[in-house]
């Protein structure tokens, strides 16, 4: 039996990772940074050590003895600009890098398909290909923070595995949905609720999204790879699902049926200008609230291709989106009633 480590496992893939971990028979430590919560949120034969992944001597004593790190802790939304990415994100991994070389353990590095930034991602589509990781990466603009955060974290992971330090590998999901979901699932949850859905292109666009357990699948296999070391993997398209039916499903879990409003595509664009300018205004130009790739990931085919996972780690996603989507809107929805009953 071997022991792994699991850094955000209470996050969205890292609890998913914990879950798949403890099935396939592996002991778990967790790097908890509120240990009270973390004991309330992750299954109890979960060993927990309290500590940060700013702080690299806890990071080193929690992966103490274990063969493999799974590194999911990142800020996807913050405030405090690049320093705030910046110090989790690329500092929190570098002392993942040093305690992985310290212990000897594997690691995997959770990165994202914003490494590709938003026009490397669709240039193959535009030659009627997929995106794949070998596409030369572009460089990113400046207030792009979470995207060149990611970059550069995974940047260094394959590096210090490139220089002999360590055994190290990353995988690359796009938008992550499922149980438990902070991010996604309780914004498109609000949407259906609130408002009416644009459907661009009649909604027959197939989404960019991965559910979290076949990422954690992804994760696990390649650990488990030796010749994944030294690589990068995208895992962004376990099954396809249009922007349409992934919304019909959601609305299963809900139990409500979402109301949508068919939409050319060059009043989307005008829309777009005018809540840009908006947003402007409201925030000063401090925050950019909406954004092309807000409308790009409505209106275009995913552009990804995961082949290399599925030949080289033999990735087979099993949840289908008919199964997860409706799931995990039922326990966004489970969730949000139980927190209000205990107010």
């Amino acid at each position: 039996m071997s022991l792994a480590l699991v850094t955000g496992a209470t996050g969205l893939v890292g609890s998913h990772i914990v879950e798949r971990l403890l099935a396939d028979g592996w002991d778990v430590r967790a790097l908890a940074r509120n240990p009270e919560r973390a004991r309330m949120e992750l299954p109890p034969s979960v060993k927990l050590t309290p500590g940060d992944v700013l702080d690299p001597r806890a990071f080193s004593r929690a992966a103490d003895g274990v063969q493999a790190i799974f590194h999911t802790a990142a800020n996807i939304i913050v405030r405090g600009g690049w320093d705030a990415y910046r110090a989790t994100n690329i500092d929190g991994t570098r002392n993942a890098i040093a305690a992985a070389e310290r212990s000897g353990a594997r690691l995997l590095q959770l990165s994202s398909v914003a490494v590709y930034g938003p026009s490397a991602r669709y240039a193959a589509a535009e030659r009627g290909e997929k995106t794949h990781e070998g596409v030369e990466l572009p460089p990113l603009r400046e207030g792009a923070y979470y995207a060149r955060s990611k970059r550069d974290a995974e940047a260094l992971v394959l590096a210090a595995h490139r220089e002999g330090r360590i055994w190290a590998t990353a995988v690359r999901p796009d938008v992550i949905y499922g149980k438990r979901d902070r991010q996604f699932v309780p914004r498109m949850a609000l949407l259906i609720r609130r408002g009416v859905i644009p459907l661009l292109h009649g909604g027959r666009s197939t989404m960019a999204i991965v559910h979290a357990a076949n990422v954690a699948d992804g994760a696990v296999r390649a650990v488990s790879t030796d010749a994944a070391g030294g690589h990068a993997y995208n895992l962004a398209n376990d099954f396809d699902v249009t922007v349409r039916r992934f919304f019909e499903l959601a609305g299963e879990g809900l139990g409500r049926r979402p109301l949508f409003l068919p939409m050319p595509l060059w009043i989307a664009r005008g829309a777009l200008r005018t809540a840009k300018w908006v947003s402007r205004a409201l925030t000063g130009g401090r925050f950019n609230l909406v954004s092309t790739s807000t409308l790009d990931f409505i209106s275009r085919d995913n552009p990804f291709t995961s082949d290399r996972a599925r030949q080289e780690l033999g990735w087979r996603p099993v949840v289908r989106p008919e199964v997860g989507v409706p799931e995990a809107f039922r326990d966004w929805r489970l969730r949000r009633d139980n927190k209000k009953g205990a107010t």
